[in-house]
């Protein structure tokens, strides 16, 4: 179990994906610009089975901002977006009800 100090730490911040394309090096991977406000970063997700990257430009999406950039198949990810599956690994990306302002922290 985590202390609510604990998950204080994490920093979920609402993204607007300008950008999304597929990964140049993998079948199941999106690499997507995220607008946060202040900057954009590049998240790179496994979600390519359940997203095509025309489906997710415009949408907002729940990111996790301090999160420690990583290498993915020789691209860099810069953060990670949030989703939920069922039992028979359907995958739903979490958004927000309504359009708030890029950057915006998810309490």
């Amino acid at each position: 179990m985590l202390t609510i100090e604990e998950f204080s730490r994490v920093d979920l911040r609402v993204g607007t994906v300008v950008a999304a394309e597929n990964h140049p090096n993998a079948d199941r991977l999106l690499v997507l610009r995220v607008d946060l406000g202040s900057e954009e970063r590049q998240i790179v997700a496994g979600i390519r089975a359940h997203y095509s990257p025309e489906q997710l430009v415009g949408r907002q999406i729940v990111v996790v901002a301090n999160l420690q950039p990583a290498t993915l198949r020789g691209v860099e990810s810069q953060g990670m977006l949030l989703a939920a599956s069922d039992d028979q690994g359907e995958l739903a990306i979490l958004t927000t009800e309504r359009r708030v302002r890029p950057g915006a922290r998810v309490r």
